[in-house]
């Protein structure tokens, strides 16, 4: 069997090289730009995702919030990237605590999330 053709094993050295070969290709291996050093960075990405985030001021605080999904939280079929998904279920969840409890400091110990659909880009949700 040759190269390339179902069935054939490649060796460990030829694996690890196509391997390297497709993550240089996503870029892995690229400088992040120096906006990334910065102490909110991750907060800074997850709050340019959202489109709009309200916070009700009834007696039960309510948080509702709108993503655009634009092309840099997009992957390859075109659809929003699910850690971007988990990224604003994060955000949101802890809003939602800070709003019930008060401006504590508190972590999200776990966080499970089931996909049902894709949401495609340049689409509002």
């Amino acid at each position: 069997m040759a190269d390339g053709e179902p069935g054939h094993k490649l060796s460990p050295a030829d694996s690890r090289a196509v391997t390297l070969a497709f993550f240089r290709a996503l870029g892995a291996d690229a400088r992040l730009p120096a906006s990334a050093d910065q102490p909110d960075a991750y907060s800074a990405l997850v709050r340019a995702i959202l489109s709009s985030v309200a916070v009700s001021a009834s007696p039960t605080p309510r948080i509702s919030c709108t993503i655009t999904v634009s092309h840099a939280v997009t992957n390859t079929y075109n659809t929003l990237h699910g850690g971007a998904v988990a990224a604003v279920a994060e955000a949101v969840g802890m809003a939602c605590a800070r709003a019930a409890a008060g401006d504590r400091e508190m972590f999200l110990g776990e966080l499970s999330i089931a996909y049902l659909a894709a949401a495609r880009c340049d689409v509002i949700f």
